[in-house]
């Protein structure tokens, strides 16, 4: 092996080795920082569940105040994320979970609850201008979310949500209601048939009614067909 060889096997050596090098400190980074955002969805939830539940235990009228502390809540996430910079889409599931899981905890109702939180995001979201179809499908992941782990019926919640999410964002627009509807019928982990059952469906073309000119075709055929008809008995005879 020449001198020249030598070196250049020392530097294909240690550029793979940087390239090595580069690869493990992406990926630690990229763990340590999905280890702080779990930590961080993880604190969220607590901190709404926790208000929500206390909340409703303090004033006692579960039934009618539910909704409006559900709004409150959804109305300090939207201005939480306004201050602090960052984007409501990724607070959205863990809001949702922490909401409907407090109200689980006080013995109120999983789905409208689910319903109301899903429509208050999505409402806040076009409020501030972010992507109404991912604040949806971040809520109603949420929602199904909690409702799984506190032993509710996932497929129920699953086909309310939908059908509020896809009449919120109607209320916006039909571009809106458009796009959360071809979100969520991709992303519902697990109720995709109960999802696309929540879809309004087309109505039916109804067959019109015969015009006078249907009616004269429609004689002028049968004249045609008697007199071929007696005409073919005539040959035969």
């Amino acid at each position: 092996m020449t001198e020249h060889e030598g070196k250049e096997k020392t530097v294909n050596a240690e550029y793979t080795e940087a390239l090595g090098k580069a690869g493990t400190t992406v990926k630690e980074g990229i763990v340590s920082s999905l280890k702080g955002l779990n930590e961080i969805e993880a604190e969220i939830v607590s901190v709404v569940r926790a208000v929500v539940s206390s909340t409703l235990r303090t004033t006692g009228d579960i039934a009618n105040e539910t909704i409006k502390v559900t709004t409150d809540v959804m109305k300090g996430a939207i201005q939480a994320t306004e201050e602090v910079g960052t984007g409501l889409i990724l607070s959205t599931k863990s809001v949702a979970k922490g909401v409907v899981m407090g109200v689980s905890d006080v013995g109120g109702d999983v789905a409208q609850v689910a319903v109301q939180t899903v429509k208050g995001a999505i409402k806040g979201a076009a409020e501030i201008g972010a992507d109404v179809s991912m604040v949806a499908r971040r809520a109603v992941d949420g929602a199904i979310e909690a409702t799984k782990e506190v032993g509710g019926n996932a497929e129920t919640v699953a086909q309310v949500v939908v059908s509020g999410a896809i009449a919120a964002a109607g209320a916006i627009g039909a571009t809106a209601a458009k796009a959360v509807r071809d979100v969520l019928l991709g992303v519902v982990e697990g109720v995709k048939d109960v999802a696309a059952a929540a879809l309004p469906k087309a109505r039916p073309v109804e067959p019109s009614a015969p015009t006078k000119a249907d009616a004269a075709m429609g004689e002028a055929a049968h004249e045609e067909s008697h007199t071929t008809t007696s005409r073919a008995k005539e040959k035969r005879s």
